[in-house]
């Protein structure tokens, strides 16, 4: 799983030109480094290159060679980098397309390009939780990585967060709403059902490791717990 290795480079992928000078502009007034290219394929073949990785991918859902979702979707087979779409589509469908296969934030154009920054801000602040562990976990946070049973779990983004608020809570039950807020605090349009969603990619995910153990504990009608033991 690719890692952020310089919080002040920041990826464009917008084919309209006009729109990624503006938003390389307000990157540049505010102390990052923009770096932009204009199809989906360019962005994913520098991402695959190694070398120097963006901090973040501002990425827009409408390119010309293919669709921004499935640039996402290749993304997160080997990349963990915060991914924030722009678009014109405005459809809750849209927006929730594009959080649960891993995006962080959806800005709808227009837009203007000093909020775009401050919700960058935002996302990446998220990266520089303090070190925690619990029960069979060991969350590395410089390196935004969790492992269990010494294994390392590939996570998105999302899955990350909300692993990590159940670790720091172990045997509290939390409802939909307390994850809602806590993981999902900019994106005010997800619903209820992403919380469901991801727990179960989640268990998914740490079954692969361990099929006999089920750490996350469902409380019918009442939330979600991480077993203490």
């Amino acid at each position: 799983m690719t890692l952020p290795n310089n919080h002040k480079l920041i990826l464009i992928v917008e084919d309209e030109l006009a729109i990624a000078d503006s938003i390389s502009y307000a990157l540049r007034t505010d102390g990052f480094t923009p770096r932009h290219v204009a199809l989906g394929q360019e962005a994913l073949d520098a991402m695959r290159a190694g070398g120097e990785v963006p901090a973040l991918i501002v990425l827009d859902v409408g390119l010309p060679d293919m669709n921004g979702f499935e640039v996402c979707r290749q993304l997160r087979q080997f990349c963990n980098v915060p991914v924030i779409f722009l678009t014109a589509r405005s459809d809750e469908i849209d927006r929730i397309v594009g959080l649960e296969i891993g995006a962080d934030d959806y800005v709808t154009k227009p837009f203007s390009p000093r909020e775009l920054v401050a919700r960058i801000r935002v996302v990446l602040r998220r990266l520089t939780p303090p070190p925690v562990t619990a029960a069979r976990f060991e969350v590395r946070d410089l390196e935004a990585r969790i492992l269990f049973r010494g294994q390392l779990l590939d996570l998105t983004r999302y899955e990350y967060l909300l692993l990590k608020v159940l670790i720091e809570h172990p045997g509290h039950v939390l409802s939909r709403a307390q994850l809602m807020d806590w993981v999902w605090a900019d994106a005010a349009d997800t619903l209820d059902r992403t919380v469901d969603a991801h727990i179960k990619s989640l268990r998914a995910k740490l079954r692969s490791i361990d099929p006999a153990t089920d750490p996350i504990q469902t409380h019918r009608g009442m939330g979600y717990s991480l077993s203490p033991t």
